[in-house]
């Protein structure tokens, strides 16, 4: 049987190494999200990467017990209080293309934009407009865009402005901002979300689009834990009564 391959990791008897790298010394030296960086891209971020990537990961990490992942794992661990790891589980499951997996899609969109741009010498404006004349004509919901709660998300500005500061805000930022801007023009004004945010930022520091969805599972799952801790600290077992409305026929005879 031909053995697993791996660049990621590796261990003997006594030591540890992700990416080459002592586990010793970047538990003394980097911080979490610098060893994430590392773990995805195979090298160490910059100070200001490292800090661009917590603060993605810290956006992410709740929006309260009613967003879907966080309602789904206190439901979870409201009927089986013994088993931490199947209510985290079960939040993560409640993630996807409607709550919070869109930045994968985002990605995807960013990326043929911008090559779209480059590859035919025009402007990132322009080519956001093409991308939104595309949607319209296919009758597909551009994702990143739009949100539920906020009419203005108050993630945006923080990231695309810490972004800026770095040095990292590039064609993905711009290409965003466009195509929010593009939007708002031909259909109705729709504000970028904190998936379009986040796929922006990946973008320029140079993720895969596949991260787009694990960021924000990874900054999610700190949420989750708090989340269950509290369930089990506040409420007691099946507590959660979810109203329900029958709309069904009315009491009747067996024929």
């Amino acid at each position: 049987m031909e053995p697993w391959r791996t660049s990621i990791s590796d261990a003997d008897d006594a030591s540890i190494r992700i990416r080459g790298y002592d586990i010793g010394a970047l538990m003394q030296r980097s911080t979490f999200a610098e060893t994430i960086f590392l773990l995805h891209l195979g090298r160490l971020p910059s100070k200001e990467e490292g800090r661009l990537l917590d603060a993605i990961f810290i956006a992410c990490s709740d929006h309260g017990p009613g967003s879907p992942s966080a309602a789904t794992a206190r439901l979870a661990c409201s009927g089986n209080r013994s088993s931490l790891s199947s209510a985290i589980a079960a939040g993560v499951l409640a993630i996807g293309d409607e709550h919070g997996g869109a930045g994968m899609a985002c990605m995807e969109t960013i990326e043929s934009g911008v090559a779209m741009a480059r590859s035919e010498s025009i402007s990132i404006q322009q080519a956001a407009d093409r991308v939104v004349d595309v949607s319209r004509g296919l009758g597909v919901r551009l994702a990143g865009l739009g949100h539920r709660v906020h009419s203005k998300d108050p993630r945006k500005n923080v990231l695309f402005g810490m972004a800026r500061d770095c040095g990292v805000a590039g064609d993905g930022v711009a290409f965003m901002l466009a195509l929010e801007n593009a939007v708002a023009s031909k259909i109705k004004p729709l504000p970028i979300n904190v998936d379009g945010v986040i796929a922006a930022v990946l973008f320029d520091l140079g993720f895969p689009q596949t991260f787009g969805r694990l960021a924000f599972i990874i900054g999610r799952v700190a949420g989750l834990t708090a989340q269950i801790s509290e369930e089990l600290q506040r409420e007691k077992a099946m507590r959660i009564r979810v109203p329900v409305v029958y709309d069904g026929p009315p009491p009747r005879d067996l024929p």
